[in-house]
């Protein structure tokens, strides 16, 4: 049996998510956050989990990854796509590479567009998947800044995740309305950006006419994710 949990911090809108296999009790964390290591410790004490491995869906703009930290504390690996300049990392992933915890897996599927560096995560069974910012909820990440491309996003997101089975769950890396999940379909037909037959060429455009503000925490969260979070001594 899956032991799946949701998290969020309400600060910056991520969402963590804690994934362990019941019979090995072994798991892996997507996307944490710094200020909520404490909260991820405790349950996995609470859960009797190890932490086997912390996953990173890109290099993050808008918040402090807890990686560094949860290493310190639990032994576990740190793992990301190799195109995504981070250093400190265990094992730099490529496209189509397994993680393993006990007897479950996640596929890594290079989704990049938002970044140059964005991987989704794909369960064993494809009934989930974790997009991060590649894909969100009726949206998707932004692409004028940290190599982004639209153009690249738009094949990413139709080649790599609405090739997925349309039941499979949509786990996005952010929310900021309020949802929590969504699936392979519902995204082929309502998300604006990205589903209902939109054409390549109107992504491309809309993308690039967003005029989005700077983000608040890029100066700080860039430089300290590029490391993963390890504070120099």
């Amino acid at each position: 049996m899956l032991i799946f949990r949701q998290l969020f911090d309400a600060t910056s809108s991520t969402y963590s998510y804690l994934l362990g296999d019941s019979e090995s009790r072994e798991s892996i964390l997507i996307d944490s956050v710094y200020e909520q290591t404490d909260r991820d410790l405790k349950l996995l004490v609470e859960l009797n989990l190890t932490l086997v491995c912390l996953l990173e869906t890109h290099v993050h703009a808008d918040h402090v990854t807890g990686a560094s930290v949860l290493q310190r504390h639990t032994g576990c690996a740190i793992a990301l796509s190799r195109m995504s300049g981070a250093e400190n990392a265990t094992r730099y992933l490529e496209h189509g590479e397994g993680i393993v915890f006990g007897r479950r897996s996640l596929e890594a599927r290079a989704t990049p567009g938002h970044t140059s560096g964005c991987m989704t995560y794909v369960l064993d069974n494809k009934e989930m998947a974790f997009t991060g910012d590649c894909l969100l909820i009726r949206g998707c990440g932004r692409t004028d800044f940290q190599q982004g491309d639209p153009r690249v996003l738009y094949h990413s997101v139709h080649q790599q995740i609405f090739s997925l089975p349309e039941s499979c769950l949509i786990y996005p890396g952010h929310d900021y309305r309020g949802f929590t999940v969504s699936n392979v379909e519902e995204e082929k037909t309502a998300n604006p950006r990205l589903g209902g037959g939109q054409s390549e060429n109107d992504f491309i455009e809309l993308m690039n006419n967003l005029r989005l503000d700077y983000p608040k925490r890029i100066d700080i969260a860039m430089p300290a994710n590029l490391k993963l979070g390890k504070q120099d001594s």
